[in-house]
C-alpha cells in the first residue's frame, strides 16, 4: 500500500471527501488538503475532519502533493485542470472521479499538453443521493470497483501510484479505455438516471401530482430512487457523454414500443416471454455480484 505524505481534494463533497477519509482511515496518509468552489462547503469538510488544511490557492495546495484527486462535477473540469496546471509539480500525479472520460480525457490534453502523463483518468463506482461534506464516509469504496482508463503517455508507476490509493480505499480497480467507459456507463449508469429524473418530472408536471405521489409507494421509492442525485453533476454527465447516451435511449425508446405494441394488443403470451427474459437477466446479473452487493 503506498503512503502519501500530501493529498489534494479538490471538491470534498461525497466522492472527494470519502476518499479522503477513506486514505485517513487506512493510515495511508499523513495530510489532506481541500480546495473548491465554496468556502463554507470547504469550512464543513475542516470542520468534519475531512481534510486537514484548506489551501489558499492552487500554488499552496500542490506544493509537495504526491496526488490530487478532483472530486468535481465533470462539467468544471476543464476550467480547474487550466488553474491547475502552472502550479503542477513534475512529480505530482492528478487523477479524477469524473463519470464520464472522454471529455475530461480531452480537456487534460489541453490543459497540460506534454504533461499529460501525470493525467490517470478514474471513475470509482459508488455514489448515494446525498451530496456534501457530511454525506462522505471511509467506508463508501470498500468491496466498490473503480475503473482507471490509462493514457498511452501514463508511465506505469503513475498508473500504479492511483491504483494503490483506490485500492487502500478498499476499491477493486479496472481497467477500461475511455471509449470503451464512455459506452458502457452510458447504459448501465447514465441511462437508468435519465430514466428516473424523467418519471418523476413527467408526475410532478401532471395536475393530480399530489394524489399521485400520495399513493406512491416501494415501488415507485426504488425506481426513482437515484432521481434524488445531485442535478448539477447528472446534468454534465449527461451533456458530456449526450452522443453514447442518446443512442442507449433511442435503443429504450425502441424497447418502450414494442412493449407497447404487445399491450395494445392485449399479447399476454408476449408480455409474459418479456418480462420472464428480463427477470431471468437480472437473476443470472446478481447471482454474480459479489456477497456485500454494488452499485
Amino acid at each position: 500500500m503506498p503512503h502519501f505524505r500530501k493529498i489534494v481534494v479538490c471538491g470534498t463533497g461525497l466522492i472527494g471527501g470519502s476518499f479522503a477519509l477513506a486514505l485517513k482511515a487506512a493510515g495511508a496518509v499523513d495530510e489532506v488538503v481541500g480546495l473548491g468552489r465554496k468556502r463554507e462547503t470547504l469550512d464543513a469538510a475542516l470542520r468534519l475532519g475531512v481534510i486537514d488544511r484548506i489551501a489558499d490557492d492552487w500554488s499552496d495546495a500542490l506544493a509537495a502533493a504526491d496526488l490530487v484527486l478532483l472530486g468535481m462535477p465533470v462539467g468544471q473540469m476543464a476550467q480547474v485542470l487550466r488553474a491547475l496546471a502552472p502550479h503542477l509539480p513534475a512529480h505530482t500525479v492528478v487523477t479524477d472521479g469524473g463519470s464520464t472520460k472522454g471529455d475530461v480525457v480531452a480537456a487534460a490534453r489541453e490543459a497540460l499538453g506534454g504533461r499529460i502523463g501525470q493525467f490517470v483518468p478514474g471513475h470509482p463506482i459508488a455514489g448515494a443521493e446525498t451530496s456534501g461534506p457530511a454525506a462522505a464516509r471511509a467506508d463508501l469504496y470498500r468491496h466498490r470497483r473503480v475503473v482507471l482508463t490509462p493514457l498511452d503517455e501514463n508511465p506505469p508507476a503513475a498508473v500504479a501510484l492511483v491504483r494503490g490509493a483506490w485500492e487502500a480505499c478498499g476499491a477493486r480497480v479496472d481497467l477500461l479505455d475511455p471509449a470503451s467507459h464512455d459506452r458502457i456507463f452510458a447504459a448501465v449508469s447514465h441511462l437508468p438516471h435519465l430514466l428516473a429524473y424523467a418519471l418523476v418530472h413527467e408526475f410532478a408536471g401532471r395536475d393530480d401530482a399530489a394524489q399521485l405521489f400520495g399513493f406512491a409507494a416501494g415501488g415507485f421509492r426504488d425506481f426513482t430512487r437515484i432521481a434524488g442525485s445531485h442535478p448539477e453533476m447528472w446534468r454534465d454527465i449527461c451533456i458530456a457523454n449526450r452522443h453514447a447516451l442518446l443512442g442507449e435511449l433511442d435503443a429504450y425508446m425502441a424497447e418502450l414500443l414494442r412493449l407497447r405494441v404487445k399491450l395494445a394488443a392485449a399479447d399476454g403470451a408476449g408480455l409474459s416471454e418479456m418480462f420472464d427474459a428480463a427477470r431471468t437477466a437480472r437473476a443470472v446479473w446478481l447471482a454474480g455480484l459479489p456477497a456485500n452487493g454494488e452499485e
